[in-house]
């Protein structure tokens, strides 16, 4: 009898090991690609096609120093190497350029483009990205 309540034990501990290791799974920390449709246009003719994008969130230093400091933080967004593919839509002979991204990596933040403020907001679980 001893035998089998072992083995029980193991099992049950097995499958806690495996469901806390799968558990994470979906909430992703790091910048990474993921795919996502998006609408075309092309002679008043919309398409819809399948396209890459960098998503995740990217480690942030949070500094002791108080706000008129933030600019001495380093503060990295999710970006990535972008180029341009092209398709055709039925009907239509211009050919319809859209982005994809190749690579993506965390980067320092570039306020020419991005928003680089601190979010003062609170973050009690992983951020949905679809």
């Amino acid at each position: 009898m001893y035998c089998s309540e072992l083995k029980m034990m193991q099992l049950v501990v097995m499958a806690a090991v495996l469901a806390l290791a799968g558990a994470g799974q979906p909430c992703r920390s790091r910048c990474y690609p993921t795919t996502v449709p998006i609408t075309v246009r092309g002679c008043g003719i919309k398409k819809e096609i399948n396209t890459t994008i960098c998503v995740g969130q990217c480690p942030n230093e949070d500094s002791f120093l108080p706000e008129r400091y933030a600019e001495l933080r380093k503060q990295e967004t999710c970006n990535g190497d972008w180029s341009y593919e092209v398709t055709h839509i039925d009907g239509c002979a211009e050919p319809v350029s859209y982005p994809v991204a190749s690579k993506c990596y965390c980067k320092g933040c570039v306020e020419d483009y991005t928003s680089c403020k601190r979010y003062h907001g609170d973050l009690n679980s992983c951020l949905s990205f679809y």
